[in-house]
């Protein structure tokens, strides 16, 4: 049966690392691997994208394959055909399916009906690729991995559910800081708080994310009110260990989450670098599960 990636724990510490260098080996020459000549990846789109939409489909061109976008409307899944049907014509048609969706349930039947490996390019529950790609661009600017810390700061999310579960199987220590009512349940040995200043202690990196997401537009002023002291600002930087770095997933707000001096600044240069480093390590992914 084929291997999915739904959570990011489906990696063992070894294959991720492994998957890591191999990301980085990969930036350094783009077009070195062509390991899906021959071979056609769906990309099924159920809410909007810019960043995914880029990284995935570039990134199965330049290794060698076709990517073929599925937008909303476009498949019988929006008029009742179950996704267990869905999941057995997709693996007669293609060699994997990436999904941006919303129910975690909808990757979990396709990976559990298909024969085809199944990537989670965004769930409500988790954002395993962006995991990925966060801890490409740590090891890139740090050298390494283990022994870092990460504190993530904000609404306890799909984005700080997968930086601890797969910041766990990388050695990084992950501390995540949110007000009551937005926390993150206990999971992989997180640190929970609700004090950020706490949460970025001796942290080389700290994170921000926004603070209404999709979905979540009909309580976007209750989130901004109980989130307003969890912004990523010089002060909460300045609070880190030394030479501290700030990560975003994007989109920003500035303003909101994280200030425009920080997104814009030095210290937040590496979010760019996360932005890209999506396609370099889907691309590893993609090699390994296809």
């Amino acid at each position: 049966m084929s291997r999915s990636f739904l959570t990011g724990a489906e990696l063992t510490s070894d294959e991720l690392h492994a998957l890591l260098d191999r990301a980085i080996a990969m930036k350094a020459d783009p077009l070195g691997a062509r390991p899906l000549t021959g071979k056609t990846i769906a990309l099924l789109f159920e809410k909007p994208s810019t960043r995914t939409r880029l990284s995935f489909e570039a990134g199965v061109v330049e290794l060698g394959g076709h990517p073929l976008i599925l937008r909303p409307g476009e498949m019988q899944l929006s008029r009742g055909e179950s996704v267990k049907d869905t999941a057995r014509i997709l693996s007669r048609h293609v060699q994997g399916v990436g999904v941006r969706t919303g129910p975690d349930s909808l990757v979990e039947e396709l990976a559990a009906e298909g024969t085809i490996p199944v990537i989670n390019m965004l769930t409500d529950g988790h954002h395993p690729c962006q995991a990925l790609a966060d801890l490409m661009t740590l090891k890139e600017r740090f050298g390494r991995l283990e022994g870092l810390k990460l504190a993530y700061v904000g609404d306890g999310n799909n984005v700080a559910r997968s930086l601890a579960i797969v910041g766990a199987l990388a050695g990084v220590e992950i501390a995540v800081a949110s007000p009551e009512g937005y926390t993150l349940e206990p999971v992989a040995g997180a640190q929970l708080t609700d004090d950020p200043y706490e949460a970025v202690a001796g942290a080389q990196a700290v994170y921000a994310d926004v603070w209404v997401s999709m979905g979540d537009e009909d309580t976007a002023d209750a989130r901004r009110a109980a989130l307003d002291a969890y912004r990523l600002d010089d002060a909460l930087l300045n609070a880190a260990g030394p030479g501290a770095i700030a990560l975003h997933c994007l989109p920003a707000h500035p303003g909101e989450e994280i200030t425009a001096d920080v997104l814009y600044g030095e210290r937040g240069l590496s979010i760019w670098d996360q932005a890209e480093n999506r396609r370099h390590a889907q691309k590893a992914l993609m090699e390994l599960l296809v």
